[in-house]
């Protein structure tokens, strides 16, 4: 979680570092799906399995003795049904478990040869959206910023009162400062011109292409993928009742423009000028 947090927080740089981050775990190709899977979603899983198997024996008594302790207990339980939640839908959200019928459904939302804009425009969907992430980012942060003050106890690494109340500042800090890189990289996305992004993102997929990195069709299908997911997100505003701003329209306008292959531009206008 921390280097998925940090590797997102580079979006804050700029789109480039982002995109060249992204482009670092994909170098992987062939093997990115079983290190993801032998590294990340299978000791999720376990972890998860667990967890409510620890969760659901929990005795919370902060109604009784509403001590700090005893409020870190539950909010720790609390905590993890949220982190749980949070997680697989937030797998879901951006890559999908089963992709073709994970992006029928709305997710599989994020393309990486867009990182940036396809990121952001997932996030930007709604305000919604974006709540669910700010509580299960902290949710997430705290869960493992106390988990780790616990496991040190467990573990027999602070087990006296003054060990453990160094901890508490050790893992406290921690907590802040993981919290401030999580809601860096959300705000970083939440408030990216998707449009400018756009742009670099092409510059990039032209030069890949022209250097024989990446398929010139697969640039094409994340482009066409984007440009859809945007219309249905348009669309979803219109059918909502909503007046739209004329701020989002001319947004929306520049990302479509965007996404639209140099020629297609050019046989438009020239359409236009006919």
């Amino acid at each position: 979680m921390v280097l998925h947090l940090m590797s997102n927080a580079s979006g804050l740089d700029s789109t480039r570092q982002f995109q060249a981050r992204v482009d670092a775990i994909h170098s992987l190709g062939a093997a990115l799906p079983f290190v993801e899977w032998t590294f990340i979603f299978l000791p999720l899983i376990f972890h998860a399995v667990d967890g409510v198997v620890i969760a659901s024996g929990a005795m919370p008594n902060t109604g009784d003795d509403p001590y700090k302790a005893n409020i870190r207990y539950t909010l720790q339980r609390v905590t993890a049904w949220i982190a749980l939640v949070f997680i697989f839908a937030h797998v879901f959200h951006m890559h999908g478990w089963i992709k073709p019928w994970a992006a029928e459904m709305g997710g599989a939302r994020f393309q990486h040869l867009f990182a940036t804009t396809s990121a952001a425009q997932a996030l930007q969907a709604s305000l919604l959206v974006q709540l669910f992430y700010v509580v299960g980012i902290l949710s997430c942060v705290y869960h493992l910023a106390n988990g780790l003050w616990t496991m040190g106890i467990t573990w027999g690494i602070w087990t006296t009162p003054a060990a453990q109340r160094r901890a508490d500042y050790v893992c406290l800090a921690f907590g802040i400062l993981l919290a401030a890189v999580g809601l860096g990289a959300f705000t970083g996305l939440v408030t990216v011109n998707t449009a400018e992004s756009l742009k670099t993102e092409n510059q990039i997929n032209e030069v890949k292409i022209e250097l024989g990195e990446v398929n010139p069709e697969e640039v094409e299908h994340e482009r066409e993928t984007l440009l859809a997911d945007d219309q249905a997100a348009s669309d979803g505003e219109g059918e909502a009742g909503e007046p739209a701003e004329p701020e989002a329209d001319e947004a929306a306008e520049d990302t479509a423009a965007a996404l639209l292959p140099q020629d297609a531009l050019t046989d438009e206008a020239s359409s236009s000028g006919g």
